[in-house]
């Protein structure tokens, strides 16, 4: 299925600066390493070593934080959108 991923600002150095990438996915889990693959060391950016979400990264699926759902487990269906959103501290 062709999930459209919204990539913020800073990871779009990873992307050749394409502000939105399209994956084949049935999962969230399944875009984050079908990324990986294509735009090596992102992943890195959105996963921790044991392949949880970070959490100073905010995922949204169709404006719904995949947190409240099933987290990186959560089932996509075509057409679905996905904003990448990290954290941004100020002072």
């Amino acid at each position: 299925m062709s999930i459209k991923v919204r990539i913020p600002t800073p990871m779009r150095s990873f992307t050749n600066g394409a502000a939105e990438v399209v994956v084949e996915a049935d999962t969230i889990r399944e875009v984050f390493d079908k990324l990986e693959i294509e735009y090596p060391g992102m992943k890195e950016r959105i996963c921790d070593t044991d392949g949880s979400l970070r959490l100073y990264v905010n995922i949204y699926l169709n404006d719904e934080d995949i947190r409240s759902l099933n987290d990186i487990d959560t089932a996509v269906k075509e057409g679905d959108s996905i904003h990448i959103i990290p954290a941004i501290a100020g002072g």
